[in-house]
């Protein structure tokens, strides 16, 4: 609900091309009334997308760059540190949106601060409807697939390193059918008609 979404200190944190599907959110944000810092990480200057955009949304923003060529000088989790340790900032929860690494280290980070961390899986959908198997994450103890029971989840529970390595397999067509067969059932959504098919 909105009225408890405003009593939260909310920080976004996007990631490269992740800046896109945060702006939306964070001008909701704004369109309702709750207030939102924002941070925009990239490898450099160049590739800092949306600044002008987010501006006119985001409660603070801050850019970051691991080049220190704009902004903060130094990746997102070391803005983060930064807005926690040096500017005494505090945030009951952080939406974290951008490369599968990036939001793997915002999480360990996050899991320290104890800050509830959510994040969106979709850099490892292909298909969106459960069928291909390319989104099947462990989250928790439990098989999900990111296109049809997420993209969101709570990123202290996601295993990031089987995301990654599943992401490289999932590049040839040997490695797909290596996890298909692996994976047997478990490799395509329940819900998906291609059950019928095996």
């Amino acid at each position: 609900p909105v009225d408890e979404l405003k009593q939260m200190k909310i920080l976004f944190v996007a990631g490269g091309v992740g800046t896109a599907p945060v702006y939306p959110q964070v001008k909701w944000m704004k369109e309702h009334g709750v207030k939102v810092d924002c941070i925009i990480g990239a490898r450099n200057k160049d590739l800092i997308i949306l600044e002008d955009d987010m501006k006119k949304v985001a409660e603070n923003l801050y850019i970051a760059t691991d080049d220190g060529s704009y902004g903060f000088h130094g990746n997102v989790n070391d803005c983060i540190k930064d807005l926690v340790h040096n500017q005494h900032k505090s945030y009951d929860l952080v939406v974290a949106i951008g490369p599968i690494i990036m939001m793997k280290f915002v999480c360990l980070l996050t899991k320290e601060l104890n800050i509830k961390t959510i994040v969106s899986m979709n850099p490892v959908m292909v298909d969106g409807t459960g069928m291909c198997g390319a989104c099947r994450l462990t989250v928790g103890n439990e098989i999900k697939f990111a296109c049809v029971d997420g993209p969101e989840f709570d990123g202290h529970l996601v295993n990031f390193d089987e995301a990654m390595k599943r992401q490289q397999l999932y590049k040839s067509e040997e490695g797909k059918v290596q996890l298909r067969d692996a994976e047997g059932a478990t490799h395509h959504h329940p819900g998906c008609s291609c059950h019928d098919e095996h």
